[in-house]
């Protein structure tokens, strides 16, 4: 539970399905790099924490706050940093619903007894055969099964998500039905829980030793190798960025490359942005054990992006995805999740262009 209202929406489902709910509530992150005046944000904070305590009383049942900074630094936090240092973008929502949020959640449930665990996730389970996997929830503007992708067969056998089959809207009027008006009118956070001001380059100069001793600045290059200019230093720069690179080329140009161990930027045109195939690691197939050559699928590559068609080939422990036609910003570190209609196929993260 986040305090927030989705997930307080799940638990008074839930409850009025019958179950025997008991709250969980994480402490993850101390947001103290800005100084101890500023007041936290997101949903980890201590504020989130005891709105969750609070909301949990109201409804009736049990709740627990569990700290998990230590586990959070030494894996969501450190792989953050390590993906920008070595020149990647990452997607720590990913990471931290598998190890974080159902690994850490099923040892809980474990721990007290609980046969199932419930998020306010809008996404849904589909099932076919002994195969289950994620189907996008029926709000098509919220559905979140991009970031669920990496969670396994025990994960989903063990969950329930109470808001698959509903709207925001929705959402918003049972919490307001049920006596929450303040709850119902409140607006989500968007930003990385740990970095509340959405500020990535502030935290890596915040968390890291000499961080601008040792990424410093380097050369702005085109894709010939040729220096155009000098750059900040590398980590300060993602895949397709355009605005704030700090240089004027007499037209637009854009992020096409991160070369971390020559301390390079390279720069294109649009079109030099755009690619047609990646390769994906870390795969995890759900809805199929394993696919056939030459699978088609609708991907995506981001969270906001539109899903498009490509072709799968299994290569060893990696997936090659071949787009029908050409996509702008393949980001290496990004996830890149794999559908059948409104199934999921599973996902991955993205290794190479």
């Amino acid at each position: 539970m986040s305090g927030g209202i989705d997930s307080t929406v799940a638990a008074i489902l839930l409850l009025k399905q019958g179950y025997e709910v008991i709250g969980v509530t994480y402490r993850t992150y101390d947001n103290i790099s800005r100084g101890c005046m500023e007041k936290e944000k997101g949903c980890c904070s201590v504020d989130s924490l005891f709105e969750a305590k609070q909301m949990a009383k109201n409804l009736g049942f049990e709740h627990h706050i569990l700290d998990l900074r230590k586990d959070f630094k030494e894996t969501i936090i450190s792989n953050f940093i390590h993906e920008y240092l070595n020149g990647r973008t990452p997607n720590p929502c990913v990471l931290c619903n598998s190890t974080i949020k159902w690994g850490k959640l099923i040892e809980t449930a474990n721990e007290f007894g609980c046969q199932y665990i419930a998020t306010g996730h809008y996404a849904r389970i589909g099932q076919e055969e002994e195969r289950l996997f994620l189907r996008k929830g029926k709000d098509e503007a919220k559905d979140q099964t991009y970031f669920l992708w990496t969670l396994t067969q025990e994960n989903l056998a063990r969950t329930i998500f109470p808001l698959g089959e509903l709207t925001k809207p929705e959402v918003r009027q049972i919490a307001l039905k049920e006596g929450f008006e303040k709850l119902s009118k409140k607006q989500e956070s968007q930003e990385i829980c740990f970095i509340p001001d959405n500020d990535y380059r502030k935290f890596l100069e915040d968390n890291v030793t000499d961080y601008t001793r040792k990424y410093g600045p380097g050369d702005f290059v085109d894709a010939q190798g040729r220096k155009l200019g000098t750059h900040k230093g590398f980590p300060n720069y993602t895949i397709g960025q355009r605005k704030g690179l700090g240089i004027a080329l007499g037209e637009p140009m854009f992020v096409i490359a991160i070369l971390a161990d020559k301390n390079q930027v390279v720069l294109g045109r649009k079109e030099e942005l755009q690619g047609k195939s990646l390769m994906a690691g870390n795969i995890n197939l759900t809805k199929y054990a394993e696919l056939p050559e030459g699978f088609e699928a609708s991907v995506k590559i981001r969270y906001r992006s539109l899903p498009q068609k490509a072709i799968l080939y299994q290569e060893g422990d990696q997936i090659r995805v071949v787009f029908h036609e050409k996509v702008d910003s393949i980001t290496p570190g990004q996830s890149v999740v794999f559908y059948e209609n409104e199934d999921v196929i599973g996902g991955g993260i993205i290794a190479s262009v």
